[in-house]
């Protein structure tokens, strides 16, 4: 089965609300934050579910990309 592609449009469908599951892209990757309780309702930390994070992630997140090898990956994004 090949790997799922995400781009902008189609990520924004996973937002966590209304029972969607949450997803985020760092680095051309799309990790499913949906079972991380910091991400209940698709927002974190002022940020949301469905978007491309990478620049948030490198240069404001405490945990850097570390926290992004205990999560699920569901596929790749490409603009």
């Amino acid at each position: 089965m090949s790997e799922k592609v995400f781009d902008r449009t189609e990520l924004a469908k996973f937002d966590g609300q209304n029972g969607q599951p949450a997803y985020v892209a760092v680095d051309g990757v799309v990790y499913d934050v949906s079972g991380v309780e910091a991400w209940a309702g698709g927002k974190h930390h002022g940020n949301l579910a469905g978007q491309e994070l990478t620049s948030v992630i490198d240069g404001q997140s405490p945990h850097g990309r570390k926290v992004l090898k205990k999560l699920p990956v569901v596929g790749q994004y490409q603009e």
